[in-house]
């Protein structure tokens, strides 16, 4: 029931109906609450993605360790020191990632047997031009290269990638067993097409540190390649391999590899500082004087560093020296 009327609003409801007036009956101001803003999230059809976070992340765990195993091998092949660091890791469609690219570059194709379809391995023309000057003996200084590579640069080139398929093919190990092959080798990024322009690839960008130079590489995957090994791209597989590699057969398969590295001996018998006259002048028979005195111990450089000390001798017949001090851990300065 309604609620009943006090004499007062009664008088007044007489008094409105009397004089001709409209009455209004005030209705209770109800409070609405407002709808809260739907979070709307743009999709792009055109654009699927294939790559989950849980992909992304193992992706950039597993190209971690390619970039130290590849920072190592470069390192050592061009005795300077060399520094790799995965910056970023992304999905987008091969297009993109074609538009990105400066032109011109280098490209080197490659494939991963057993899995199907060609990759793309970038290096910026200023890096490749640090690692040519120094493969043919110089300092390893940015030459502005604005040209086609010549064979002899082509070559050069190609033994770097060489280590850079050793290198990938060793941080997959764990997801499965590669066997890197390179296909080509292209300037122009219009020239190459490994995939349809929408297909999804991954982007993983690196940052090489060259001495004082720091530039871009990038290594370009298509979802379709990879597509056989999703499954086992997982963060599990990852935490699998750490504990895998903490197995002593683990352990004793790495200590074999470093058993089994060629590593350069030196003996320093002595320095002098002669004019490029007398240089010019030298012939059979002549003596050359050294700084070193008879009974000082010679140097003894492995691998381009003084580990050892020792003097000079005969063992039927042939040249030797015998170790005499075997020298504490120093410093390496790059020169």
């Amino acid at each position: 029931m309604g609620d009943i009327l006090s004499q007062a609003e009664i008088d007044a409801l007489l008094s409105a109906l009397s004089s001709g007036s409209e009455v209004v009956a005030e209705r209770p101001q109800v409070e609405v609450a407002e709808e809260p803003a739907r979070m709307v999230r743009l999709y792009d059809f055109r654009r699927q993605d294939k790559f989950s976070k849980e992909h992304i992340r193992t992706l950039w765990m597993l190209h971690e360790g390619f970039a130290r195993i590849l920072s190592t091998a470069l390192s050592a092949h061009l005795r300077m020191m060399v520094q790799l660091e995965v910056v970023a890791v992304e999905q987008l469609t091969f297009d993109e990632y074609g538009r990105s690219l400066p032109n011109p570059t280098i490209l080197n194709v490659f494939t991963l047997p057993p899995l199907v379809g060609n990759s793309l391995f970038e290096i910026n023309l200023d890096t490749a031009s640090i690692i040519i000057d120094r493969m043919l003996g110089g300092p390893g200084k940015v030459t502005r290269i604005r040209r086609d590579l010549s064979d002899i640069e082509r070559t050069l080139i190609g033994t770097v990638f060489d280590r850079v398929m050793f290198s990938l093919s060793e941080a997959w190990s764990s997801i499965t067993l590669l066997q890197p092959r390179l296909e080509g080798l292209e300037m122009n990024p219009r020239f190459v097409q490994i995939v349809p322009p929408g297909d999804i690839v991954i982007l993983i960008t690196f940052e090489a540190k060259f001495a004082d130079h720091v530039g871009p590489l990038s290594l370009c995957i298509p979802y379709m390649v990879l597509e056989p090994v999703m499954s086992k791209i997982s963060a599990q597989t990852m935490f699998s391999l750490t504990r895998q590699e903490q197995e002593p057969s683990h352990r004793q398969k790495i200590e074999n590899r470093i058993f089994a590295t060629s590593l350069e001996l030196q003996v320093i018998l002595g320095e002098s500082d002669i004019r490029v006259e007398e240089i010019i002048e030298l012939g059979i028979g002549d003596v050359l004087k050294l700084e070193s005195p008879v009974d000082r111990d010679l140097a003894i450089l492995v691998g381009g560093r003084n580990k050892f000390l020792g003097r000079p001798g005969l063992i039927k017949n042939k040249l030797a020296v015998q170790l005499t001090e075997v020298l504490g851990e120093v410093e390496y300065e790059e020169e």
